[in-house]
């Protein structure tokens, strides 16, 4: 479990910079450092903020079947922002979206091709 968690804050981690360093101006990061902090501020806010904001939000996440998700994500991704001040800025809503839509696809990839393989190798 702990190991599992670890590997999403760091798959997290990369994602975040590899946005970044596409992004320049409008999505920024610091560093390494606050690649990971915000990874793991993130985290969290998934494990307390995102099932209340997904209960909620529930009717028209139906009626845009899941893609209201994305929305979701994205306000996650600005109260981290928020949260971790200068060290992390997102210049508007429209790029946390596109951040959040990014993030999805290259975490759903980098665990398909990296993070599975290598766990039924251990198997």
């Amino acid at each position: 479990m702990f190991v599992r968690w670890i590997t999403s804050i760091l798959v997290n981690a990369v994602v975040l910079i590899v946005i970044s360093g596409y992004f320049d101006e409008s999505f920024h990061l610091s560093g390494i450092g606050a690649a990971i902090i915000a990874s793991i501020i993130l985290s969290f806010l998934n494990l307390i903020v995102k099932p209340i904001l997904v209960l909620l939000t529930l009717p028209v996440t139906v009626l845009t079947l899941g893609l209201f998700l994305f929305v979701i994500n994205a306000i996650t991704l600005m109260i981290t922002q928020g949260i971790m001040g200068s060290s992390f800025d997102i210049d508007g809503f429209g790029m946390g979206l596109l951040a959040a839509v990014i993030m999805s696809i290259l975490t759903t990839l980098i665990y398909k091709f990296v993070i599975d393989p290598l766990q039924e190798k251990r198997k």
